[in-house]
């Protein structure tokens, strides 16, 4: 009984993450990720103390 419990459930989530993507406006979350990544890249080079790390 837990196969098909679980099979269901997987395929209601796909068919409301289909309905969802469809019907409104979701973000491009590789674009957005890519985007964020490049802030804290800036963020961090702001931050970062001159001189370069000496080992």
């Amino acid at each position: 009984m837990g196969f098909l419990q679980n099979t269901f459930s997987v395929c209601v989530g796909i068919g409301c993450g289909i309905y969802i993507a469809q019907n409104y406006d979701v973000p491009n979350m590789k674009k957005l990720m890519r985007d964020w990544m490049g802030k804290a890249k800036e963020v961090e080079e702001s931050y970062k103390k001159p001189g370069g790390s000496k080992n």
